[in-house]
């Protein structure tokens, strides 16, 4: 590989630079050994993809759709954005942040709108700004090959919005300024004529000459037996294949043995790599389906020969030109997920399922689409039905020797099908190889973008201009330190850097116009460098991360709550990243240490601020108070807005009320509120200040005064009922019943005092028959007429009747 001069300048462009690049070549050219070749050495964070399961498995991948959670239809591109807001899982969201590479394996058959299906969801997560979201995508296959299936309704629609179906023609293709690059060498081939005949019919343009030297080839009669065994047939449709396949078992006169696939854990039928129940026999034709596993190499994919022997779980088999025989056992197939390494914070694979079987299939014949990225000695092409773009170029191409072929029907032009559109590009891709000077000139662009990348504060700007729009549009219902501190983080913060940013992107550019000096070697650079990381920390800090954490709220409303701090986690978390990529960068820039440090920064544990709400001296007032309010507002079956408000609340938990007087001062606190509700308040009030020693200022409340629920306790015990203690004290029927329900448990109260025995075995019963969590469970769960307090008070009779000491 090292002297393969395209090979190579793909492997410099992938590590070096962050061009899109697109892979293709002839059959036998190393596809498959660049992309194995990347993913064992490339420091690139990043994951394999492969349009169907076979083709995953095969990549040791997984599928397009399963891991950007495609859905299996035409996706129509103004609506894509919708199509693939399927909900990700907190670990598949990091990898996606934290992704420097993805890998498209066999990216001839993926359709132009799974790729802008693709390009979505990468903008999701990474940067929506940026085609692919800013990730480096590599796109391996062969357009002459096989083609993306697409079903006459689906093109129907898609009709409308893609010249064609390929891939090349999706909206995020045209847009990512890809680099092609084909490989030349063929490793499979070595015939100069016969490679000349198969870049005839490649390209369109079978001559006569070739056309006749391929057709000596052709003998409808032959029929493999004796010394030409060891020959493939190679059809255009699988029943074809399944009934050559079978034909050919049973006219062995010998019993059958039938090995059994043994899957665990995930593994869809779809991407079986071999049958679930084979059945073999001694004499039947056979091709090996997977590379030896063992150090001795003895097989690989595509190898044809004989079984020999049969023994238990294994079987052995003779191959033409081979002196010994091969013994294999089972082989395994492993299914596998992305996740991330805890400690490392590195991509992983994770094998989530596996698929066992003995790695041979029966080889009188094959399909010519299971054929692809196999190589045969001897094969027998039966392409006359040729009825897809590139299928006879595939059956041939898979041949060593233009001698190993037999072709069951000559090749006309009309078993020649290629398409003008795909001819058209790939004679493009053919005709603009970039250059070393290009990969010279990508490299300093890339170290340049990257610098760019690290002191680009744009996507700060959406959620803070997102802050003050809700707080203008709200701010009636908004209570606390908000607008001052967004308009700094915005005017003084934001806005500034981004103008420091392009300015030094603008100077960076100058210093390195001249030359291909990377920035990581240019000393000027470096030094420039460094001072940006100290001016950008420190107003970074001081003008965006202090006043964001001085920001206080409060509101009632649960919609506005919630788009708040929405925005609000945004910003931290985009802030939190930012300082840790800047404060590891002091020390200057390296562009793989850079990589390295975004993703860790990326898939840290962001510590959200919790100054979102307006805080009380102490939340455990304010839990109180809560708790007082809610109980209130369940016993009368009110909102909990017409007790006191949000604000109401905090402004009590700030300037502590201790007399009915100061309580009406508080805003939302009006004279009929302080008559029905103020004794409870003041009491919760006083016995926090009590509780944390807190002196009252004002000497007017007596210090001695009993908790009202005690005057109403005593009142009771004197013999008023419980709605004339309410007449007494100016007080709800429903406060009187939560303050006597209070001495239930303690037995002071008994519950046949409050309620009337039927009615009280009635709630009993009913209760029985119930299963509830809580008291808004139990109220659903029984009749109307049963009131929260009622409910409550037998409630706190059963813990009487429960307790221990009872």
């Amino acid at each position: 590989m090292q002297k393969n001069t395209e090979l190579e300048l793909a492997y410099q462009f992938i590590n070096k630079t962050d061009r899109n690049l697109f892979v293709t070549g002839k059959a036998g050219t190393g596809k498959t050994t660049f992309l194995h070749k990347i993913k064992a050495t490339s420091s690139k964070r990043m994951v394999i993809v492969a349009p169907t399961g076979v083709a995953a498995i095969n990549a040791k991948g997984v599928t397009i759709h399963s891991f950007f959670q495609m859905p299996f239809g035409p996706i129509i591109p103004h609506q894509t954005q919708h199509a693939v807001q399927r909900k990700f899982s907190k670990v598949k969201i990091d990898i996606i942040k934290s992704l420097d590479l993805v890998i498209i394996d066999e990216i001839s058959m993926v359709r132009a709108d799974l790729l802008d299906g693709v390009d979505q969801v990468l903008r999701r997560y990474k940067d929506r700004n940026k085609v692919f979201g800013g990730v480096q995508v590599l796109m391996i296959g062969d357009l002459q090959q096989l083609a993306p299936i697409v079903k006459e309704q689906e093109y129907s629609v898609l009709r409308q919005y893609y010249k064609t179906m390929y891939f090349f023609s999706s909206t995020c293709f045209q847009q990512a300024h890809v680099v092609s690059i084909e490989l030349k060498r063929i490793y499979r081939q070595e015939n100069e004529d016969f490679i000349a005949i198969l870049n005839e019919i490649r390209n369109d343009q079978l001559t006569a000459t070739s056309a006749k030297i391929l057709n000596e080839r052709f003998d409808p009669d032959f029929n493999s037996k004796g010394d030409q065994e060891g020959y493939i047939t190679l059809t255009t449709h699988n029943n074809r294949a399944n009934r050559i396949n079978e034909s050919k078992l049973e006219q062995i006169d010998k019993k059958s043995h039938f090995y059994s696939a043994d899957i665990r854990g995930k593994f869809s039928e779809n991407s079986y790599p071999n049958h679930q129940s084979l059945e073999l026999k001694v004499g039947a034709q056979v091709m090996f389906i997977k590379n030896d596993s063992t150090p001795e190499k003895r097989y690989f994919n595509g190898k044809i020969g004989t079984i020999v022997h049969l023994n238990g779980d294994f079987v052995t088999v003779q191959c033409p030109g081979d002196d010994d025989a091969i013994e294999t056992g089972y082989e395994v197939w492993d299914n596998i997920q992305y996740g991330i390494e805890e400690e490392t914070k590195e991509i992983k694979e994770e094998i989530v399922g596996s698929f066992s079987q003995i790695p041979l299939r029966l080889a009188w014949a094959i399909t010519i689409h299971k054929s692809q990225g196999l190589t045969f000695d001897k094969a027998i092409i039966d392409a006359g039905a040729s009825f897809a773009h590139g299928q006879t170029y595939v059956a041939l191409s898979r041949c060593t020797t233009l001698e190993g072929i037999i072709l069951k029907t000559n090749i006309t032009p009309s078993a020649i099908i290629n398409d003008t559109t795909v001819a058209s590009f790939t004679k493009e891709v053919a005709e603009n190889p970039p250059d070393k000077k290009i990969l010279a000139s990508s490299e300093k662009e890339y170290q340049l973008n990257l610098i760019a990348e690290i002191f680009n504060y744009q996507s700060f700007l959406y959620p803070s201009s997102r802050l003050i729009d809700i707080y203008y549009k709200n701010r009636t219902i908004l209570k606390g330190d908000i607008i001052d501190q967004l308009q700094t983080i915005k005017d003084q913060g934001i806005v500034p850097l981004m103008k420091v940013a392009t300015k030094f992107k603008t100077q960076l550019a100058s210093l390195s116009e001249n030359d291909l000096v990377l920035a990581e070697n240019n000393t000027i650079i470096q030094d420039r460098f460094k001072k940006a990381i100290a001016y950008f920390i420190h107003h970074t800090k001081e003008f965006i991360k202090k006043p964001l954490e001085e920001i206080t709220f409060s509101t009632d409303n649960k919609a506005v709550r919630k788009d708040i701090e929405k925005q609000f986690d945004t910003l931290t978390e985009m802030l939190s990243v930012k300082i840790v990529v800047l404060e590891k960068l002091n020390n200057g820039f390296k562009a793989q240490e850079y990589l390295k440090i975004r993703a860790k920064a990326a898939l840290q544990e962001v510590k959200i601020l919790k100054k979102k709400r307006l805080k009380s001296r102490d939340p455990v007032l304010a839990l109180r108070l809560r708790a007082l309010r809610d109980d209130i507002a369940m016993a009368e079956n009110i909102p909990h807005f017409q007790i006191f408000t949000q604000e109401t609340l905090y402004e009590m938990c700030e300037i502590l009320p201790r007399t009915p007087q100061e309580l009406k001062r508080i805003k939302g606190m009006g004279k009929v509120r302080v008559r029905k509700y103020g004794e409870e308040i003041l009491d919760i009030i006083e016995y926090y200040c009590v509780e944390n020693k807190i002196d009252h200022q004002n000497k007017q409340r007596k210090e001695d005064k009993k908790p009202s629920r005690q005057i109403s306790f005593e009142l009771f015990k004197r013999g008023l009922s419980v709605q004339e203690i309410a007449k007494e004290r100016e007080i709800t029927v429903s406060t009187i019943e939560v303050h006597l329900s209070t001495y239930i448990p303690t037995g002071e109260v008994h519950i046949l005092e409050l309620i009337p025995l039927k009615k009280y075995q009635k709630m009993m019963k009913a209760i029985e028959e119930a299963s509830f969590e809580g008291l808004t469970e139990l109220k659903e769960q029984v009749d109307a007429s049963y009131s929260y307090n009622e409910l409550r008070m037998v409630l706190k009779s059963l813990e009487l009747k429960n307790s221990p000491s009872k």
